[in-house]
């Protein structure tokens, strides 16, 4: 016969303190500070730029700049674009020749997000160096080819153009 009494559930065998997401946290906050030493390290050698520390985590710089030019790519927004993808050092991992010229629908597609952000303070026909540190760029997994895990990257861009989605807008 059996009872009408309910079975008492198991309790776990073990108890999770935080301490693995507190040791994760820890890592991660040290690489993300290794990080940024070097890249900070290897713009302070650069005495032909000055860079500029974004609220995206990257640095960038302009080395061509259209000072008559008014509008900033917007949502939806088609842009054409080159780029470069190096190691922070300046070696290549990517040459222009090999990835471009891409196009891209602003915020609608995937792109690693320091280069997203760093498309949004171009004008047309601007060019800009960019400094990412790994979660900016490939972050955790890399690219699965030659960018590994958790690499900081630099990265050159040229936006040729913009092409507004509301046809309205400037394209200055």
């Amino acid at each position: 016969m059996g009872s009408c009494a309910q079975p008492e559930a198991r309790r776990p065998v073990s108890q999770n303190s935080g301490s693995f997401v507190n040791a994760s946290v820890s890592r991660n906050q040290e690489l993300v500070a290794q990080q940024e030493a070097a890249i900070k390290a290897v713009i302070a050698k650069d005495t032909t730029a000055t860079f500029t520390a974004s609220e995206n985590g990257f640095w960038y710089t302009k080395t061509v700049v259209d000072s008559t030019a008014t509008y900033l790519p917007q949502f939806g927004d088609q842009l054409t674009f080159d780029y470069q993808i190096e190691d922070i050092y300046g070696n290549v991992i990517y040459p222009k020749q090999q990835i471009s010229p891409r196009t891209y629908a602003m915020d609608q597609q995937e792109l690693i997000s320091g280069l997203r952000q760093g498309l949004k303070l171009m004008h047309q026909g601007e060019s800009m160096i960019l400094f990412l540190p790994s979660y900016t760029a490939f972050g955790y997994y890399g690219d699965d080819n030659k960018i590994g895990i958790n690499y900081p990257l630099k990265v050159k861009v040229d936006l040729l153009s913009i092409d507004p989605q509301n046809k309205n807008e400037s394209n200055n």
